[in-house]
């Protein structure tokens, strides 16, 4: 993820406040936020889900204003992949 300027630890606090929902999410296996340890503003998330439907549908559950009040913390879109973990 990219931080808004001055924004590294609101958008780590938001990432963090997501646990709850993420894991409690029918298929949800693993959710971790880390903080890259020489820059700050260097963020990422780790899951693990049972399968990319299950992931798909817990990101069409959360509220999409919660997610666009977030969005002054990232510089840009968040995106990710999907990887496979055999």
């Amino acid at each position: 993820f990219k931080e808004a300027d001055g924004k590294a630890e609101e958008l780590y606090q938001f990432l963090l406040s997501l646990s709850d929902y993420i894991t409690g999410s029918e298929g949800c296996e693993l959710y971790q936020v880390l903080q890259q340890s020489d820059d700050k503003s260097c963020l990422a998330v780790i899951e693990k889900w049972q399968s990319t439907e299950h992931h798909q549908k817990s990101l069409a559950g959360y509220p999409k204003e919660d997610m666009q009040a977030a969005m002054s913390l990232f510089a840009e879109p968040p995106t990710g992949h999907y990887y496979i973990c055999q």
